[in-house]
C-alpha cells in the first residue's frame, strides 16, 4: 500500500505537467483559402476570455512579389464583426469574448489579387492562458526562474479549471434541453396516437352510417 502511494505521489509531478504543457499548447495552422470562396475556422470560447491571433500569408520563396493579398474577418457567435481588414498580407486582431459560443474567423483572396491556385495563411490563434503576456507579468512583479514557471502553472491550472466548469454548465444545458426535447416529443406522439384513434372511430361510424343507408347491414 505505501509503494502504490509513493507511486502515486512520484506521478503528479508529470500529470501536472502534461496539463501544463497541453493548457499553453499554442502552434501555428496552415489554412489553404482557395482562389474563389472563404476558407473560416472556428473555436468554441467561453465568457470572459483573452484571444489573440496572428495571421499571415505564406509567400512563395522563389518569388515573394507573387504574393496576393487577402482579406480577413472574425465575427462573433452573435454574428457581430469583431475585425476586418482588406487587402493586407498579414495582421492581428485581439479582443475579448463577451459572450460564450464559437467565434468565426474567415479568410478570403482579395478581389485586386486573384489568384490562379490556393492561398496558404499561417495562423496562430491563441486563446486564455497561452494569449498571456508572461514576459510583461514578470517585469511587472519582478519574478523569474522557478516562481514565473510557478505562475504560469497555476494560470494554466485555474485555466483548466474554468473550462471544466464550463463544460459543466453546458453538459447542464444539453442535458436540460434533450429533455425538454424528449418530453415534446411524448406528447406527440401521444397527441398522434389521439388523432388516430378519433379518425378510426369516426371512420368505423361514417362506415356503418353509410352500409345503413344502403340496408347492406
Amino acid at each position: 500500500m505505501a509503494n502504490k502511494v509513493k507511486a502515486r505521489s512520484q506521478l503528479i509531478p508529470y500529470v501536472v505537467l502534461i496539463i501544463y504543457v497541453v493548457s499553453n499548447y499554442g502552434g501555428a495552422v496552415w489554412l489553404e483559402v482557395p482562389s474563389t470562396g472563404t476558407k473560416c475556422v472556428s473555436e468554441d470560447i467561453k465568457q470572459n476570455v483573452v484571444v489573440i491571433a496572428d495571421f499571415s500569408v505564406v509567400s512563395d520563396d522563389s518569388n515573394p512579389q507573387t504574393s496576393p493579398n487577402i482579406a480577413a474577418r472574425v465575427t462573433s457567435p452573435y454574428g457581430n464583426n469583431l475585425y476586418h481588414q482588406e487587402n493586407v498580407t498579414h495582421g492581428q486582431f485581439a479582443f475579448t469574448t463577451t459572450e460564450a459560443g464559437n467565434y468565426l474567423a474567415c479568410f478570403w483572396v482579395d478581389e485586386n489579387h486573384k489568384a490562379t491556385t490556393g492561398v496558404s495563411v499561417s495562423l496562430d490563434w491563441r486563446t486564455g492562458i497561452a494569449a498571456k503576456d508572461w514576459e510583461t507579468v514578470a517585469r511587472k512583479e519582478k519574478i523569474e526562474g522557478v516562481e514565473l514557471e510557478l505562475r504560469k502553472l497555476e494560470g494554466a491550472i485555474d485555466a483548466i479549471h474554468q473550462n471544466l466548469i464550463y463544460l459543466k454548465s453546458r453538459e447542464a444545458d444539453m442535458r436540460e434541453v434533450s429533455e425538454t426535447t424528449n418530453g415534446r416529443v411524448a406528447w406527440y406522439s401521444i397527441m398522434s396516437i389521439g388523432v388516430c384513434i378519433a379518425v378510426s372511430v369516426m371512420q368505423v361510424f361514417h362506415l356503418k352510417r353509410y352500409f345503413r343507408k344502403k340496408k347492406l347491414i
